[in-house]
């Protein structure tokens, strides 16, 4: 396959009917039932409801070039709305399930959508109180409970004479719109990527081209699992677990909450994975909390890990004698198999990690067990995948640019490329689009990076959130960050420092870290808000502190942390839906506690009644 050409011909559209018709026997999507119990949807199945609710969107008026929004949790119908969309010529547009009414009044209208459609009724409300203000959304609906008055139900969408899909493929043209993507906006108004379907299939085409010699693979995409959890408004998930699998044939269990994922990892056994670094953190955090309280369990596991390393990085690269292997094979079998059966991922081989740093001492430690961690880079506007390199990973680095696709940095450092997956630019934004496209077709990604002597990228920061300091030293806060969380009591961390005499940091402690802690301790009061404040806790931290800025030049090191008395949860006012830091949000709203932190240079801040304790690490 020539993947330095666009694909010319293909639509989704097609491609799922080829699909469909290599796999139509094949479970294409599963869902829980309130028994435990999974349902589960043949590709045939699939494509009979896609039929369907294009018959029934085609009623309302859905036509070429009109858009259909989409605030869904992960459940098969979404998938069929989804891809119904494209038979009917249209576009299909995502958008995050914890957007507030004045968010969807802004993204309704950006979007120019004419039909939405949302889940229930909680989703209906919001919905519902900015309606007036939408006169272009001419259609409303509800998948669950009964649809009020002016809102139309699931089921009157379906209960429809199927659309003959074969004569309809061709609604859609490759250049044609296939979807938007809006960014997380944290850096202003959202912005929407415009992605054409001869975007979405060719990275299809590249996805498989790189993983066509995997041993998973031989026989195909058929019957290879995936839990389906993250927001479909974020690319990731909506390659990973909609457009892959419409067009390859996994069989995708669609997981309603983020939080449940845990369970469903390890009733649906996933051999591919995907999880941004929040997902791997809090699985790693697992492990070491239920290995805490039995110190001799811990310390059995640690020298495994640590034996495992080198010999892990041995297999890897096809240099490990035979007892090099044997010894491998042994630690897998007292210690890491059972591990990974009671995360879920004992049958995982394809594990993928993205959307923002994950530290490279947890990407080894997950491959010393037995998980074979890569780390995928790229963004919206390039279709999801810029580099990856899932057969040869090298863990710090986010991998080699994908096949067709060209890389290199700018005179700054920062990381471009050019290649048939590079969006159709901005929706309403010119400006924005010459800014982010120059003329030779370079896309910026607004990211420093550097390549090293094998080619493969490492990622040092974003281009504007590079700190200064008043010393005029440049820092990168993602590199701290992700030592930060390192730290066994650490959930989430905020590096601070522009302009500023020194480097700072706000700490919120991991809830499942905290709760253990406590435990071991027979601390009675395990809030949060409590134990920010708790010496033994804080003198914990300023240890690990000390041990995980070992590593950094004295410029670099956090000098000062405050522990924060409250959790930072996915889409919030600190974190995006995918757990990226709304660094600009998090500086307004702690304003008082960062600047207490450079109140004077002499001595540490005074913690206040307001549960805030702050600690000076050096």
């Amino acid at each position: 396959m020539d993947l330095t050409q666009p694909t010319s011909q293909d639509t989704i559209a097609t491609r799922f009917l080829a699909n469909v018709t290599a796999h139509a026997d094949s479970i294409a999507l599963r869902s829980r039932q309130p028994d435990g119990s999974y349902r589960g949807w043949t590709y045939a199945a699939y494509a009979e409801q896609v039929a369907h609710c294009a018959a029934g969107l085609r009623a309302l008026g859905f036509g070429p070039g009109q858009r259909l929004l989409l605030m869904l949790r992960n459940r098969p119908e979404f998938h069929a709305l989804d891809m119904a969309a494209y038979f009917c010529g249209g576009t299909a547009v995502s958008i995050y399930n914890s957007s507030a009414p004045e968010q969807i009044q802004y993204l309704v209208s950006h979007s120019d959508a004419s039909i939405a459609v949302v889940d229930d009724l909680e989703f209906l409300a919001r919905f519902s109180a900015v309606r007036a203000s939408l006169p272009k959304l001419r259609h409303l609906g509800v998948l669950a409970d009964d649809a009020p008055a002016g809102v139309f139900h699931w089921n009157a969408l379906v209960d429809r004479a199927p659309l003959d899909l074969q004569k309809e493929a061709h609604a859609s043209e490759p250049s044609g719109l296939a979807t938007l993507i809006y960014t997380s906006g944290t850096t202003g108004p959202p912005k929407a990527v415009m992605l054409t379907h001869r975007n979405v299939v060719w990275t299809a085409d590249c996805v498989s081209e790189m993983l066509n010699d995997h041993p998973l693979l031989a026989n195909g995409y058929a019957g290879v699992r995936l839990v389906s959890y993250l927001p479909m408004a974020h690319i990731a998930e909506r390659n990973v677990s909609h457009y892959l699998p419409a067009l390859l044939g996994h069989e995708v269990t669609c997981c309603p909450e983020p939080t449940q994922l845990a369970q469903y990892l390890r009733e649906v056994k996933p051999q591919i994975v995907f999880g941004v670094p929040r997902v791997w953190e809090k699985l790693y955090a697992g492990v070491m909390a239920a290995v805490s309280g039995d110190p001799a369990r811990a310390q059995k596991l640690k020298e495994g890990v640590d034996a495992a390393l080198g010999l892990v990085a041995k297999i890897h690269d096809g240099t490990a004698t035979d007892t090099e292997r044997a010894t491998y094979q042994f630690l897998d079998d007292v210690a890491f198999k059972n591990l990974r059966a009671l995360l879920g991922l004992d049958q995982t081989v394809i594990a993928m990690t993205g959307a923002a740093p994950l530290p490279r001492e947890l990407q080894l430690w997950f491959r010393a067990i037995g998980v074979p961690i890569s780390d995928v880079y790229g963004m919206s506007e390039c279709t999801g995948p810029m580099t990856w390199s899932p057969m040869a990973a090298k863990p710090g680095t986010v991998g080699r640019p994908i096949p067709g696709v060209e890389v290199k940095l700018g005179e700054d450092g920062e990381i471009m490329c050019r290649g048939p997956n590079v969006f159709a630019g901005y929706l309403h934004g010119e400006q924005q689009t010459a800014d982010t496209i120059d003329a030779d077709g370079w896309l910026h990604s607004g990211d420093i990076g550097r390549f090293d002597t094998d080619g493969y990228l490492s990622v040092i920061d974003r281009k504007k959130e590079l700190i200064i300091t008043a010393g005029g030293d440049n820092v990168s806060p993602a590199n701290l960050e992700a030592v930060l969380k390192t730290i066994p009591l650490v959930g989430q961390a905020c590096v601070i420092g522009d302009r500023r005499p020194f480097i700072s940091a706000l700490i919120v402690l991991d809830p499942d870290a905290a709760d253990a802690w406590a435990a071991r301790r027979g601390v009675q009061d395990a809030r949060l808000s409590t134990l920010c404040r708790h010496p033994e806790l804080v003198a914990e931290l300023e240890a690990g502190l000390e041990r995980a800025m070992e590593g950094f030049g004295r410029v670099e090191r956090v000098k000062r942390i405050v522990i924060l008395p409250n959790d930072w949860l996915p889409d919030s006012e600190e974190l995006t839906p995918t757990a990226k830091l709304k660094r600009r949000s998090i500086h307004a709203k702690y304003q008082a506690e960062i600047e207490a932190l450079y109140a004077t240079t002499l001595a540490p801040p005074v913690a206040d009644d307001a549960a805030t304790q702050h600690a000076e690490a050096s």
